[in-house]
């Protein structure tokens, strides 16, 4: 069987390239970039990409080997109909590792094709570090790399006003657009770039706020050689997701009349306010990922929809979803219900098989943007804590213990989080602290929740019972508890 690359398969390397990505994985791949040789199939938009990687660790080799080319496989229901269809995505032209070619990486600055930037760095990429320098090569964070490629571009082209860019975050975090700008212009303060870099980034950038939604599972393991078969080549890339797909936009004029997706059948849609849909969104959908993940993972579970098949789990998520989520939703309740019934369903399709560690991800930052506003609403209309958003709580403590059952848990966050989490079960283990102290030191650590989780009277003493009853009994027998 032949493999996958623009010679087997005839594929010329010949885009302009009109966007840079931050990140190449599987969401961006299974969102973005289908979204984009969409564009360029059906809407003339002739847009290349450019992928940067943003982190470290990894090289995207398999990306390289495959002249960037992939394919994506959207699972779903579509006119009644279960379907599978399979996409090549070439619009990829260009793959630049910022760690190891960091003068390709800004040389990029200097093509004016470049309009727009879209990322994906995850909940926890945007941020400021005052650790970050301008000399560095690159920098640590993601926005500081940014604020440099955006700084080069404004002194290549002289500050020109059709220079800037449409910059697309879709990160999960609320008004993202916003918050990338700022981030921007503490890191032109920190390295003093001057106020007319700074005019330019306000007056000819465009920065909008933006709400994803499609579930990605990735790599397709079980029916990779089945669907392989099918396509006749090989392809290490594959990227399955939902065929169910939204990206709701909150920008000016200006960023609708440059993305024409109003000549596809896109789920698209430009908006004036971001607020309500991002927080039906957050609260529901990636709220029943964030608490999932940890109890179903620890319940011996891999898959999302295993979880929905166990009674216990899936009762979990559903009741947290209908108690205590949407109750702090203003929408009408029949809204509410169905939009709830709806992302079950998504949760329960056969074809779609989504790895809960994949999903566990940066999983403390995921709680603080996805759970933790419910938790404090809930908490101040009721006066009580929400009892399963804190079994989720007390679940991600324990899954971060970093093993469960003899099984090593392959956990994937910030660096100084794990750290911090390794040291003290490491302590408890030792019996240097007993758990309600070790719980306390967690839940009372600013740096991972941005707040003191302790000030919530009876916190504190319901992880600890609930992580005694996960170790005494096991997940499902103390989800029966609850």
């Amino acid at each position: 069987m032949i493999k996958l690359n623009r010679t087997n398969k005839d594929i010329s390397k010949s885009l302009p390239i009109k966007v840079m990505q931050f990140g190449g994985g599987n969401f961006l791949r299974a969102f973005v970039d289908v979204m984009i040789q969409q564009l360029n199939t059906e809407a003339d938009f002739n847009a290349g990409v450019a992928i940067v990687k943003p982190t470290e660790r990894g090289d995207y080799s398999a990306l390289k080997a495959q002249d960037g080319l992939f394919t994506v496989v959207l699972d779903g229901i579509k006119n009644g109909e279960l379907i599978a269809e399979k996409t090549i995505v070439s619009c990829i032209q260009e793959v630049i590792h910022a760690y190891n070619e960091w003068d390709a990486y800004l040389n990029l600055a200097e093509n004016p094709d470049v309009r727009f930037i879209v990322s994906n760095t995850t909940e926890a990429g945007i941020k400021f570090n005052v650790e970050d320098q301008f000399i560095d090569e690159p920098p640590k964070e993601f926005p500081a790399k940014l604020t440099i490629w955006l700084y080069n571009r404004f002194q290549f082209f002289k500050g020109a006003v059709d220079k800037g860019c449409v910059l697309l975050p879709c990160e999960l975090i609320e008004d993202n657009g916003a918050v990338l700008k700022n981030t921007v212009i503490a890191y032109a303060d920190h390295w003093a770039l001057g106020e007319n870099f700074k005019n330019w980034i306000y007056s000819s950038n465009h920065f909008a706020n933006t709400l994803v939604d499609r579930i990605v599972s990735g790599y397709p393991t079980d029916r990779a050689q089945e669907i392989q078969n099918e396509i006749g080549y090989e392809d290490a890339l594959l990227v399955a997701g939902e065929y169910y797909h939204s990206w709701v936009i909150q920008g000016d004029g200006v960023v609708q009349k440059e993305l024409p997706f109003r000549k596809t059948n896109l789920n698209v849609q430009f908006v004036t306010d971001l607020a309500p849909y991002r927080e039906m969104k957050v609260k529901i959908l990636n709220g029943a990922h964030t608490a999932m993940v940890p109890v179903g993972y620890l319940a011996g579970i891999r898959y999302v929809q295993e979880a929905m098949h166990n009674e216990k789990v899936s009762n979990f998520v559903e009741t947290l979803l209908k108690e205590e989520s949407a109750i702090t939703l203003d929408f009408p309740e029949d809204t509410k219900l169905q939009f709830i019934a709806d992302v079950l369903d998504r949760f329960r399709n056969p074809l779609l098989k989504h790895q809960l560690i994949s999903i566990s991800l940066n999983s403390t930052s995921k709680f603080v943007t996805r759970l933790l506003p419910t938790f404090k609403e809930y908490y101040l209309l009721k006066g009580v804590i929400p009892k399963r958003i804190a079994f989720g709580l007390s679940a991600l403590i324990r899954m971060y213990s970093g093993s469960f059952d003899g099984e090593k848990i392959d956990l994937n966050d910030d660096q100084k989080t794990l750290q911090l989490f390794s040291k003290n079960w490491a302590k408890f283990n030792s019996k240097e602290l007993n758990l309600i102290v070790l719980v306390a030191i967690i839940l009372s650590d600013i740096s991972i929740w941005g707040e003191d989780l302790t000030k919530y009277d009876g916190l504190t003493k319901l992880v600890t019972s609930n992580i005694e009853s996960i170790n005494d009994i096991g997940i499902v027998e103390s989800l029966k508890k609850i």
